[in-house]
Formats: structure tokens, sequence, C-alpha cells
């Protein structure tokens, strides 16, 4: 019985201990990340809009937004939000390193959008001057 004790005692021990070492490798990302906000950078917009044409309601459009770090500091983007809903975008997990390309794809779709569609993606990250909007735009036809 003292062994089985003394095992999950042991067990939980080295749980716990993973455990903090996982929290530290999370706080040790979160201040680099931090650190790299305050290295303002510069960006090239390669892509700011894009029209995808006629699309059929219900179909779904896929784009990257393209862009380059022009500056001599990581560009870190925090954040990327559409202007509603049927508009996902998705920001790069990583820093972009200076001299790289790095991209957003935002899919929207169209589903129960019939008529001219306009929609923008928000970005904020450390690039000064900011990100300007990216566009989307196109004309949804419904079903026939």
């Amino acid at each position: 019985m003292k062994k089985y004790l003394l095992l999950s005692l042991l067990s939980l021990a080295f749980v716990s201990c993973n455990s903090r070492h996982r929290d530290k490798i999370a706080d040790d990302a979160s201040a680099q990340k931090e650190k790299a906000l305050k290295k303002t950078t510069t960006v090239q917009i390669i892509d700011s809009s894009y029209n995808f044409g006629k699309v059929t309601d219900g179909e779904k459009v896929e784009y990257n937004y393209r862009f380059k770090n022009t500056g001599t500091n990581p560009l870190v983007i925090t954040e990327a939000h559409a202007s509603c809903g049927c508009t996902v975008p998705q920001k790069p997990e990583k820093p972009i390193m200076p001299g790289e390309i790095g991209f957003i794809k935002v899919v929207f779709d169209s589903k129960a959008r019939v008529g001219n569609a306009y929609k923008t993606v928000t970005v904020a990250s450390n690039a000064k001057p900011e990100f300007p909007q990216l566009i989307l735009t196109g004309d949804v036809v419904g079903k026939q």
C-alpha cells in the first residue's frame, strides 16, 4: 500500500513540475512578444485589396494578402479582425523577420450575402506607419 502511495506522490510531483515548466515557456513567449512590440518596424503591403469577381450564394472565397517586413525589427501582428462575421482573417502566429514576406489569409463565406460585397480587415501590429485596411470586394449572385 505504501508503494502505491509513494508512486502516486511521485507522479503528482512530476506532473506539477512539468506544468510549471510549460507555464514558464508560455511566460517567456509572452515576454518576447511584448519586447518585440515595443520595437517598431516598417511594412510594405503587396496586396491591399482583392476583387473576387462573381461567386454564387454559398461559395467560400479564400485569399492571402501579402506583405513584406521592410524594417530592421521583427514584425509582430497582434490582431486581425474583419468588418463582419462572414469574413474570417487568420494572422501569422510567429513574427515576420526583416526582409521576409508574410500572409494574412482571409476566408469570406458568401452564404446569404447576395449583392455587392465590401469587407474590410483591420490589422494591429508594431508597424509604423500602421497597416492600411485590407479590402475584399466582389458580387454574390443568387442560385438559379
